[in-house]
C-alpha cells in the first residue's frame, strides 16, 4: 500500500504535536479488565507508536464519579451488569423488557420507525421514552434505578423525524472547510433531538475516505485526515458541547459517538465491511488523527467498525480496542458496537461471541436476538469463559459516561429542558443556519466564459430528474434508513433546487419552467440541469466504477441536446463523491458539485444568480473535500500520493472573485477501465434496485415496499438482516389467500434477451421459517404475459431456520413464450397458503446457467 501522505505528514512527532494538549507523555490508567490478545500470533504490533492523550475532564470529578459508579457497579447482579452491556431495537423490545432485563439502552435502527409510524408525533415519541425510562428506573422487582440512554442516527440532523432541520451530509460540510459551522450544526442536531427526549446519537462519522467507491463516503468529511480531525473535534463540541466553555452536557447537548474506530474508510477496494490492509503507521497518520481530537473533546462513546484491520474484524481486535483505544489513547467511555457485528467475529453469533466482550467491546448492538444474548454471556461468565472483571470494566464504562452526561440525575425524557418544545423543530434559525451550510458547501467546478451567475429576469429552464426532490438532494439516512420511500411531502420546512430557483426567477420577473425531461416550446436563454446519484447508505451504495451512467448515457445526451440548440448549460450534481463524468462537465457552461445539501437544496439558487446589477449575493468558497478523478478507473486518488494525479485536486474551487482559468474540453473516452467489469445485476438486496420496484399485491390491490413494513390481511412483509441490518425481507402469508411479492418495472420494460444469451441465471437466497402448505411458484412476465415454476419441493427442502440459494436459468421463461425484450416483472413469489420465508441477494447472474435448481438446457 503507498503512503497516502507526503512525507513530512508521516512523522508520528508532527501527528502528535498537531493533534495532542500538553498532557501528551501521561500515561493512561489501564484498563480495569484486559482481554487476552486476539491478534495473530505472526502479527507485530507497537503500542507505543500511538500518541498519549489528556482527558478534558477535571481529575477529582472524575474520581468522585468513579466512586459512586464502583458503589453502583457492586450492588448489581450479574444479569443487571450484562443488561447494562445491552442494546435491543425498538421493534424487538418492550418497556416491561426493559425492566425484567435491565438494558442499559434501546435504540431506533435505520429502517424503523416509532410503532411503524414515519409520522409518529412529538408526544407519541415522548409518552414511549417516558414507559422506557419509568421501566429502567423502577426498582419494585429489587432492581437497581439505572436510567437507559437511547441511541439514534442523527447524523445530518434529526434526519429520522418529519419536520426537522436536515443538514447537508458530512462530505458536503468538509467542503466548506468551517469548524464553527459544524460546531453549529452539532449544536442544532442536538436540540432538535432532544425535543423528542432523545439523548444519544451515532455521530460524528469521521471516517477518512481513501476510495470513493465505498457506500458511505457520503458520511465522512475528507480523505485528509486533519480536516476530518478538525471538523470532528468541532461536530464532538457541538453535539455534547464543550468541556472548557461549560457547555458540557448542559441540559441542550447529547452523547456523541465518534465511529467508525477504525480504519473503515480505506478497506480494499472500497467495499464497506471489508479488510483495511495499512500499515499500523498508515493507521496512525491516516485513519486515527479523528479519534485523536475527538477523544480530547472529551467524547463519550466510540462505535467500533463493520471492517476489519489486517484480517482481524474491529469487534474482535483486542490490540486496537483496548491496548491501543484505552489503555495507549486513555479512552475512558465505552465501546459501543455496530448493529450485530460482533456475529462477523470467527466463532460468533448475532446471540454469543464472548471473543468480542473480550477483545473490549462493552455495549453491544443486539436488535433482535438480545435475549439470548444476555442468557449466553451470562453462562459464559458463570463458566469462566469470560472474567467477571471484564463485564466489571464494560459496566463501569456505561456508567460512568452515563454519570458524565448527566443521565443518572435527569428526570424523564417529557420532563427534560428542551422536550416537546416543537418550536425548536425545524426553527426559522436552524433552516436559515441549513441555508448558510448549503451555500458553503457547494463547490464550483466549471464556468467557463462567466456562465454563471445567471441573470433572474431571463427565460430559464429546469431539467433533470433530482431538480424537484427534497429526499433525492437529502440522501441516505433521511427519514428512511436508505433515503428511499419519500416524497416532498415527507419535508414540510424542505425546500428543492427547483423551488429556489423559481423563486429568484419570478422574483425579478423572469420566466421559469420546470421540464425533467428537457422538452420545451420556446428556447429558454439557459437551462440548468439538476441530475445526480439516487439516494443510498453503507454498504447498498458500494459501487465498481466511478463512470457516471456508464451504460446509459441519458444526462450526457440530454445535456449535450440542449447545447447542440444554443442553449447555455448549467449542471448542478447531486452526489455523495466525486464521479467521473468528462463528457456531462464537456457539455455544461458550467458545473457546481452540489454533494447531498439536505432539505434546503433551494439555497443553491442564492450562489447561482445575480442582482440587477449582474453581481451575485453570494459567492462560493466550497471547496474539493475530495480529489476528483481524472479516470474512470482513478478510484484512490488521494492528496499527498505518490502517484497524484487528478481531474481537479484537494482543495479545489472556483469562485466569482478568483474565476480561474477556463476548463479545457476534457477526455471523454473511458479507455479501457470498464473492461472486464464482470458485474452481476442487482434486482433486489435490501430494496430494490432501479428500475424495479417490490410490491405486495394481493385481493386486486398492490402496495409498493419502500423501507417499512406492510401488514396487509393476506401478506404481511417487514425488513429483515441476513448479513447485515436490512439486507432482506419477511414475508408471511397467512393463508387466507392469494397473494404475492413482486419484482416490477417503475415505466418501461428491460430487455432480457441478453441475460439469455449470457447464460444468465435468476439467484436469490430464502431462509424457510416453516413449510409451505400449498404450491409456491416463481413467476416472471413481459408485457403480455407471464409463467410461472412451482418450486414448492425445492423451498419445503431447504432447512429450516437457515439460509439456502435457489437460482432459475433465465431461458426457462423464454422457452415458456415469453417476449424477453420487454419484461416488466422480474421475479415474483406467489402462494395461496400460510408460508413465512425470508428473501435477500436477487440478482442476475451471468455465466451460470449450469449451476440453476431449475434448469432448462
Amino acid at each position: 500500500m503507498k503512503s497516502a501522505l507526503p512525507p513530512k505528514r508521516l512523522l508520528l512527532g508532527l501527528v502528535v504535536a498537531a493533534l495532542c494538549t500538553t498532557g501528551c507523555g501521561n500515561t493512561p490508567a489501564k484498563s480495569d479488565a484486559k482481554a487476552a490478545s486476539n491478534k495473530p500470533a505472526s502479527q507485530e504490533y507497537n503500542p507505543m507508536l500511538w500518541p498519549t492523550l489528556k482527558s478534558p475532564f477535571d481529575h477529582k470529578q472524575t474520581a468522585a464519579i468513579n466512586a459512586k459508579v464502583a458503589k453502583l457497579v457492586s450492588q448489581m447482579t450479574l444479569e443487571q451488569k450484562v443488561g447494562q452491556m445491552t442494546q435491543a431495537e425498538i421493534g424487538f423490545v418492550t418497556a416491561e423488557d426493559v425492566k425484567k432485563y435491565h438494558l442499559g439502552s434501546v435504540l431506533e435502527g435505520g429502517g424503523s420507525y416509532l410503532d411503524g409510524d414515519k409520522f409518529a408525533s412529538v408526544d407519541a415519541w415522548l409518552a414511549k421514552l417516558d414507559a422506557f425510562y419509568e421501566a429502567a428506573t423502577d426498582t419494585s422487582d429489587g432492581g437497581l434505578a439505572i436510567p437507559l440512554i437511547w441511541g439514534t442516527d442523527s447524523v445530518h440532523g434529526h434526519n429520522k423525524v418529519i419536520g426537522a432541520t436536515i443538514f447537508p451530509h458530512n462530505v458536503g460540510l468538509g467542503a466548506t472547510n468551517n469548524p464553527e459551522l459544524v460546531r453549529k450544526i452539532g449544536e442544532v442536531t442536538a436540540i432538535e433531538t432532544m425535543v423528542l427526549g432523545k439523548d444519544w446519537t451515532f455521530a460524528p462519522e469521521i471516517s477518512v475516505t481513501r476510495n470513493d467507491r465505498w457506500g458511505r463516503t457520503y458520511e465522512g468529511y475528507s480523505e485528509d485526515a486533519a480536516l476530518v480531525a478538525k471538523l470532528g473535534k468541532a461536530a464532538v463540541e457541538g453535539l455534547q458541547g464543550s468541556v472548557k466553555d461549560g457547555t458540557f452536557m448542559d441540559g441542550t447537548r447529547l452523547l456523541a459517538t465518534a465511529k467508525h474506530y477504525i480504519g473503515d474508510g480505506g478497506t480494499v477496494d472500497g467495499v464497506d465491511r471489508a479488510d483495511n490492509l495499512a500499515t499500523e503507521q498508515e493507521l496512525i497518520d491516516i485513519h486515527a488523527p479523528g479519534y485523536f481530537t475527538a477523544i480530547e473533546s472529551g467524547v463519550l462513546s466510540i462505535m467500533a467498525s463493520h471492517s476489519s484491520w489486517q484480517g482481524t474484524r474491529m469487534h474482535g481486535h483486542q490490540y486496537l480496542l483496548t491496548d491501543v483505544l484505552k489503555d495507549r489513547l486513555g479512552f475512558d467511555g465505552f465501546v459501543i458496537g455496530d448493529w450485530n457485528s460482533h456475529a462477523l467475529v470467527p466463532g460468533c453469533k448475532p446471540d454469543n461471541c464472548p471473543a468480542s466482550v473480550m477483545a473490549g467491546m462493552d455495549m453491544f448492538m443486539v436488535p433482535e436476538h438480545w435475549k439470548s444474548f444476555i442468557e449466553n454471556t451470562v453462562q459464559q461468565v458463570r463458566d469462566g469463559v469470560i472474567p467477571e472483571a471484564r463485564i466489571d470494566d464494560a459496566v463501569t464504562r456505561i456508567l460512568r459516561s452515563k454519570y458524565r452526561a448527566g443521565i443518572m440525575d435527569a428526570p424523564k425524557p417529557s420532563a427534560r429542558k428542551l422536550a416537546g418544545n416543537k418550536a425548536l423543530f425545524g426553527a426559522p434559525e436552524h433552516l436559515e443556519l441549513a441555508r448558510q451550510a448549503v451555500r458553503e458547501s457547494a463547490v464550483l467546478i466549471k464556468n467557463n466564459n462567466k456562465a454563471l451567475p445567471v441573470n433572474p429576469g431571463s427565460n430559464v429552464l429546469v431539467v433533470g430528474s433530482a431538480a424537484d426532490d427534497i429526499g433525492r438532494q437529502s440522501g441516505g439516512w433521511t427519514i428512511s434508513w436508505q433515503g428511499t420511500g419519500t416524497t416532498n411531502a415527507d419535508f414540510p420546512n424542505g425546500q428543492s433546487i427547483w423551488q429556489g430557483i423559481q423563486s429568484h426567477v419570478k422574483a425579478a420577473g423572469g420566466k421559469v419552467e420546470l421540464k425533467p425531461k428537457g422538452d420545451y416550446s420556446q428556447k429558454p436563454d439557459v437551462a440548468i440541469m439538476v441530475f445526480g446519484e439516487k439516494p443510498y447508505a453503507e454498504w447498498q451504495g458500494d459501487i465498481k466504477t466511478l463512470a457516471w451512467q456508464p451504460g446509459d448515457h441519458s444526462d450526457a445526451l440530454l445535456m449535450e441536446k440542449l447545447k447542440a440548440d444554443g442553449i447555455k448549460v448549467i449542471s448542478v450534481f447531486i452526489s455523495g463523491r466525486p464521479l467521473w463524468l468528462n463528457r456531462e462537465i464537456n457539455a455544461s457552461d458550467a458545473f457546481i458539485a452540489a454533494w447531498l445539501p439536505g432539505s434546503q437544496g433551494a439555497a443553491l439558487a442564492d450562489l447561482m444568480f445575480s442582482d440587477k446589477t449582474g453581481k451575485a449575493a453570494y459567492d462560493f468558497t466550497g471547496t474539493l473535500p475530495l480529489s476528483w478523478p481524472k479516470y474512470a478507473d482513478q478510484y484512490e486518488v488521494n492528496v499527498g500520493n505518490a502517484d497524484y494525479d487528478p481531474l481537479f485536486p484537494f482543495g479545489y474551487g472556483l469562485s466569482y472573485a478568483k474565476p480561474g482559468k477556463p476548463v479545457p474540453t476534457l477526455n471523454a473516452d473511458a479507455g479501457n477501465a470498464l473492461d472486464g467489469l464482470v458485474m452481476n445485476t442487482p434486482l433486489f438486496k435490501g430494496r430494490a434496485r432501479d428500475p424495479w420496484q417490490l410490491f405486495v399485491e394481493a385481493e386486486g390491490e398492490q402496495v409498493l415496499y419502500q423501507s417499512s413494513l406492510i401488514n396487509g390481511k393476506t401478506i404481511t412483509l417487514s425488513e429483515a438482516d441476513q448479513e447485515t441490518q436490512g439486507d432482506a425481507v419477511d414475508v408471511k402469508w397467512q393463508g387466507n389467500g392469494w397473494g404475492q411479492v413482486s419484482l416490477r418495472t417503475k415505466d418501461v420494460p428491460v430487455k432480457f434477451s441478453g441475460h439469455v444469451e449470457n447464460n444468465s441465471i435468476i439467484a436469490f437466497d430464502i431462509y424457510r421459517l416453516s413449510k409451505a402448505e400449498k404450491p409456491v411458484y416463481l413467476q416472471l412476465g413481459d408485457t403480455s404475459k407471464s409463467h410461472k415454476i412451482d418450486i414448492t419441493m425445492k423451498v419445503n427442502a431447504a432447512p429450516i431456520n437457515e439460509w439456502n440459494r435457489l437460482s432459475v436459468d433465465v431461458l426457462c421463461f423464454e422457452k415458456a413464450g415469453l417476449d424477453m425484450d420487454y419484461v416488466t416483472e422480474a421475479l415474483s413469489f406467489i402462494t395461496d397458503g400460510e408460508l413465512n420465508i425470508r428473501l435477500a441477494n436477487i440478482q442476475v447472474e451471468p455465466e451460470m446457467a449450469d449451476k440453476a435448481a431449475f434448469r432448462c438446457r
